[in-house]
């Protein structure tokens, strides 16, 4: 198995998806849009992971390499990878399905609830996961209109289009289940000026004093792995 991941910025990278693949020995390559880049070719790699970061899709002028990386994740999706996208990532996907990424009516950071969808629940991919769970939110923008076939798999009570699942093998999660102590550490003190108050805006002692949420969290990603993979081994994508 070869995974390829995408990384935005220096202090959002896979995390408890690395340790993941560390473990099962799989060789793991990557792009960092931050450094100067360059894509693989596509018969380099099987599965694509895109993560967030605090620009929005939109953003053209101020990130030109958006564009390209656009048309790259539409090139992966059409070549029938597997291909995970986490906050930004999982926009990203939406946009070059047909979605539509618009500003949230609620900003939501630190510790908050979601809740599977009577789709997503019977959704293989979600089997093992309880009803509700745990994640950890920073985002302010979302993908307020599905790709068309998308099927809606989780939502909150802040943000409607928490999870979607398109052809069964491109994943979009508005959340993160991936984050180690070190990046939540890392989000509060390069973004800082993001926590203003607000419903569903924690503040930064209430998001360090339940950090054990995150034990949970990394669980759940593991599972949501272990069965993306079995999956995508017994040609059940």
């Amino acid at each position: 198995m070869n995974i390829h991941y995408i990384q935005h910025v220096p202090f959002e990278n896979p995390g408890a998806i690395l340790n993941w693949a560390k473990q099962k020995n799989y060789a793991v390559t990557k792009t960092l849009m931050y450094t100067g880049f360059e894509f693989p070719q596509q018969n380099d790699f099987d599965w694509l992971i895109i993560m967030g970061g605090p620009m929005n899709v939109d953003e053209e002028t101020q990130y030109p390499w958006l564009k390209e990386e656009k048309d790259f994740i539409l090139k992966s999706i059409r070549q029938g990878k597997v291909v995970l996208g986490i906050c930004l990532g999982a926009q990203l996907i939406a946009t070059v399905l047909g979605g539509k990424v618009t500003r949230n009516p609620q900003k939501e950071i630190g510790w908050l609830p979601v809740t599977l969808t009577a789709e997503g629940e019977k959704e293989q991919l979600f089997a093992g996961f309880s009803q509700t769970f745990m994640v950890f939110q920073w985002h302010g923008d979302t993908f307020s209109q599905l790709p068309p076939e998308a099927v809606w798999a989780a939502k909150s009570d802040a943000c409607q289009h928490q999870a979607f699942v398109y052809k069964k093998r491109v994943i979009g999660f508005q959340y993160h289940l991936e984050n180690t102590e070190e990046i939540i550490r890392d989000l509060l003190f390069h973004c800082a000026d993001e926590l203003i108050p607000g419903e569903y805006v924690q503040t930064t002692e209430a998001i360090i004093n339940h950090l054990d949420y995150g034990e949970k969290a990394e669980a759940d990603m593991i599972q949501f792995l272990d069965k993306l993979d079995l999956l995508y081994e017994k040609g059940g994508l």
